[in-house]
């Protein structure tokens, strides 16, 4: 991971981040469904990776007990700016998923990552990033991890209209990802930052070898990414009737591949 690049590109678009989840519901929506099942007030909670702080702010006013670190101290301002904005207080802190031992963080009913595993370019990262949040999870307590997949290219291109196909055939960004999606595998290169987009067969394979219990393992915006901008004009009885259909679908792992972002919720054992 160029640390630095990611720094200055949340440091320069912390407002864009905190306006993605409202530019792009599903994934909040679907999101929070799935984790408000197994998160409790008062429960403790470590957001590595948060942003500025949106799924932080959402289970504060839950009355949990938020802690929120990321690497770009642009993201950790407007977090504080928006912790104030919602009347929610939270421990922030500025620091790396790669060196969580420099903080004095202590042990969680829940601990997120939610953004470190697609900027982190190195597997050997990945898996550090990984085992150094699972140390902050409590015996039997729960880990959140968010990938994006490598379908989610091509999704951003159908959806987004004529052109963007175009450009990324021209810089053989296609090319790769049709490479990782055809052979399993993952791209790892340019994109938004350096990104890793995963394939959603080695999800499960990369986090095997960490113990947890698999909870979850689904697609962050349903079904419905590829229609997102469509279905953001339907009338609110029909836009809820969709919702509620990408609910019942959301674990089926054939619909995987319908989302741009996927996440593994996993159980820590109890010993």
């Amino acid at each position: 991971m160029d640390q630095e690049a990611v720094k200055q590109y949340y440091d320069e678009n912390a407002h864009m981040e905190w306006d993605r989840l409202n530019k792009h519901p599903f994934e909040f929506i679907f999101t929070t469904y799935r984790m408000d099942a197994y998160i409790a007030p008062g429960d403790k909670i470590l957001d590595i990776g948060g942003g500025p702080g949106r799924y932080s702010i959402y289970y504060a006013k839950k009355n949990c007990d938020v802690t929120l670190v990321d690497l770009s101290p642009g993201n950790i301002a407007l977090a504080k700016e928006k912790a104030a904005e919602n009347g929610v207080t939270i421990q922030m802190k500025v620091g790396d998923c790669l060196d969580l031992d420099s903080m004095d963080l202590g042990m969680y009913d829940h601990v997120f990552l939610m953004g470190p595993l697609y900027h982190l370019t190195e597997e050997a990262d990945r898996k550090k990033a990984v085992q150094l949040a699972l140390q902050h999870v409590k015996p039997g307590g729960n880990f959140y991890g968010s990938f994006i997949l490598d379908f989610a290219g091509l999704i951003y291109d159908l959806k987004n209209g004529p052109g963007y196909l175009t450009e990324d055939v021209k810089n053989s960004l296609i090319a790769q990802l049709l490479d990782s999606i055809t052979n399993r595998t993952s791209y790892t290169g340019p994109a938004f930052t350096s990104v890793c987009f995963i394939n959603q067969h080695q999800i499960e394979p990369f986090m095997k070898p960490f113990g947890l219990e698999k909870l979850h393992l689904f697609g962050q915006e349903g079904i419905l990414a590829l229609n997102e901008n469509q279905l953001k004009t339907f009338p609110k009885e029909e836009y809820d009737l969709w919702i509620e259909l990408g609910k019942k679908l959301l674990d089926l792992p054939e619909f995987l591949a319908f989302s741009e972002h996927a996440m593994y919720i996993g159980r820590k054992p109890e010993t």
